[in-house]
C-alpha cells in the first residue's frame, strides 16, 4: 500500500524594503502561495461491518439482528478490539415488498446494523476481519487508512508549505532586483487533506 498523504496550501505576504519613488505600501508587498505534501505510512485502519436479519415482523427482525451484531462484537472483543474502537454508524429497518400485476405484496422485514471498527495494529487487520465473518457479519465494507497522529503530519505539511511560499517570494523579489525584508502575513488556506492510499 502507498503512504497516507497530508497536503497543505498557504498564502504568504512578504514585505520588501521601501524605495523612494514608491508611495504605496501595497507596492512593497509580494504575495505568494506555497504548497507541500507529506507522505507517511498508514498505521491505523477503519472498516465497516454490518449484520443483517430477516423476519416476518419487525420486532423479530430487530431481535435477531441485535443477536447477530452482539456475536460479531464478542468476536472483536476476543481479538483485542476495545469498546472505544467500535462505534455504530447506521441502523436500518424496513419491510420488503414484491410487485405483482401492479400490486405491492408485503414480504419480510429486514433489520441491519452497521458499525465502524478502528484497527490500530494493521498486521492484525486480516485476523480481525476473519473473526467478524466467523461471528456472523453479513458484509464488510472497504478499509480506509489513516494516521494515529494526523495532527503531526498536518503541522509538518503547513511548515513546509510556509517555507515553500517564502522561497517563492524570495525568488520573485530576486527576479525584480529586490530582497525580502520580512513576512507580514500568513494565511492558512485550510486546504489540508488526507489522501487514502491505494493498493499497489
Amino acid at each position: 500500500m502507498r503512504a497516507v498523504i497530508a497536503a497543505a496550501i498557504v498564502a504568504v505576504s512578504a514585505s520588501l524594503p521601501a524605495v523612494a519613488q514608491e508611495s504605496s505600501a501595497a507596492a512593497n508587498v509580494v504575495v505568494t502561495t506555497g504548497e507541500a505534501v507529506v507522505q507517511r505510512p498508514p498505521d491505523r485502519a477503519f472498516v465497516t461491518i454490518a449484520s443483517e436479519a430477516r423476519a416476518r415482523n419487525p420486532r423479530d427482525a430487530q431481535r435477531q439482528n441485535a443477536d447477530a451484531m452482539n456475536a460479531v462484537r464478542d468476536r472483536l472483543t476476543q481479538a483485542g478490539v476495545g469498546k472505544d474502537a467500535v462505534r455504530t454508524v447506521g441502523v436500518y429497518l424496513q419491510q420488503e415488498f414484491d410487485f405483482q400485476q401492479g400490486r405491492r405484496i408485503p414480504r419480510e422485514w429486514v433489520a441491519r446494523n452497521t458499525i465502524e471498527v478502528r484497527i490500530d495494529d494493521l498486521a492484525r487487520a486480516g485476523e480481525v476481519l476473519d473473526l467478524a465473518v466467523q461471528g456472523g457479519a453479513a458484509s464488510i465494507g472497504g478499509i480506509r487508512f489513516d494516521l494515529r497522529d494526523r495532527a503531526a503530519a498536518e503541522r509538518e505539511a503547513l511548515r513546509l508549505a510556509v517555507a515553500d511560499a517564502r522561497a517563492r517570494a524570495e525568488a520573485a523579489a530576486s527576479g525584480a532586483g529586490r530582497a525580502i525584508d520580512r513576512i507580514v502575513k500568513i494565511e492558512d488556506a485550510r486546504d489540508i487533506a488526507i489522501v487514502q492510499p491505494r493498493p499497489m
